[in-house]
């Protein structure tokens, strides 16, 4: 099947399964009710997050068949993003208890990484530093937090799909410019299932994507950086980049929540976007801000790094620091005012 038609086909079944869901959330009364931590006012569907894991899994079953991709990644995808879709979906529809979704996390991170072979030895100024297996420590512990993080930030009306399918072409542009077009379907597929539930969740949000979908974002994203570091540490840098905006609120609110001595696991509204969503009164500025620095300023970066020898590790720094002072400027980790 020719990949672009591939692609197409996962916007229509993304967007109809989204439809589907939607229906069934308000004929179940399935709804995310506000209360003094949310940031909407509205009730509103939750649990259409499915939609893009069941079209995304679908791609990825029909790539392996015709031989696109290989058995390790396959199972590595398929695995981790099963679980964690499973979690995030019992969690959606009753609870389930932080240290069992912990678990299931990190179950989840070491079956991935035993099918990638763990983190392979990255370049960090110029030098190749293999750590071993504290390396594939570090790696379970990046994709735990990364799909954590990517739940955190799911906060706002369709900021979580605008990041994704910003990241997924931003990756998607520097694998074609890097000489590795090979590589290019398991982000724009991933961007396609993500465009088609945009639709329904774009501000002002339909339905809410729900710990189905942003965990298994999270996941999924972690894997697809790890399989690119594998090729090149340069690229690992790239994606490292690439997810800067959802890395560095969500790092900086946690860090100040800590020193603060806050109990990080309870819900809250003081991650940047939050604060930035109540001071302009609504959320389309602020999910369009993510839009416009993903692509007008990580990309670049991100670019000089894969193909102008700016170094990794710099790169990641020269794209952070302003992120941070963004962070700051509107009160990541703040305690909420009333």
């Amino acid at each position: 099947m020719d990949h672009w038609c591939l692609a197409v086909a996962v916007v229509g079944i993304s967007f109809a399964l989204t439809y589907w869901l939607r229906r069934y959330a308000l004929h179940k009364s399935l709804l995310d009710i506000p209360n003094g931590r949310s940031s909407h006012t509205v009730p509103t569907p939750r649990g259409g997050g499915v939609a893009i894991v069941i079209s995304y899994l679908a791609a990825l079953v029909l790539l392996f068949a015709e031989g696109a991709l290989s058995g390790p990644l396959f199972l590595a995808l398929l695995g981790s993003g099963l679980i964690i879709a499973a979690l995030g979906f019992l969690d959606d529809h009753g609870h389930v208890a932080a240290r069992w979704r912990l678990l299931g996390h990190f179950f989840s991170a070491v079956w991935a990484l035993v099918w990638l072979g763990g983190l392979p030895p990255v370049v960090i100024f110029g030098a190749a530093l293999d750590l071993g297996w504290v390396g594939h420590v570090l790696a379970a512990v990046y994709l735990v937090w990364l799909l954590n993080l990517y739940n955190f930030m799911d906060g706002i009306d369709g900021i979580a799909s605008v990041e994704a399918v910003c990241v997924c072409i931003g990756a998607a542009v520097i694998y074609a410019l890097s000489g590795f077009a090979d590589l290019i379907w398991l982000p724009l597929l991933l961007a396609a299932a993500v465009l088609g539930f945009l639709f329904w969740n774009f501000p002002p949000a339909k339905i809410f994507m729900g710990d189905a979908g942003s965990g298994f974002l999270g996941i999924i994203l972690g894997l697809l950086s790890l399989q690119a570091a594998c090729i090149s540490s340069q690229l690992l840098w790239a994606w490292l980049i690439l997810l800067g905006v959802f890395i560095v609120d969500a790092t900086v609110t946690l860090i100040r929540r800590l020193v603060r001595g806050d109990k990080v696991y309870e819900a809250h509204r003081s991650h940047a976007y939050q604060f930035a969503s109540r001071k302009y009164g609504e959320h389309l500025p602020v999910t369009s801000a993510v839009g416009v620095i993903n692509l007008f300023w990580l990309l670049p970066v991100a670019i000089c790094v894969t193909q102008f020898g700016l170094d990794g590790a710099i790169g990641v720094v020269v794209a952070y620091i302003p992120l941070a002072i963004l962070a700051l400027k509107f009160n990541a980790g703040e305690l909420e005012r009333n």
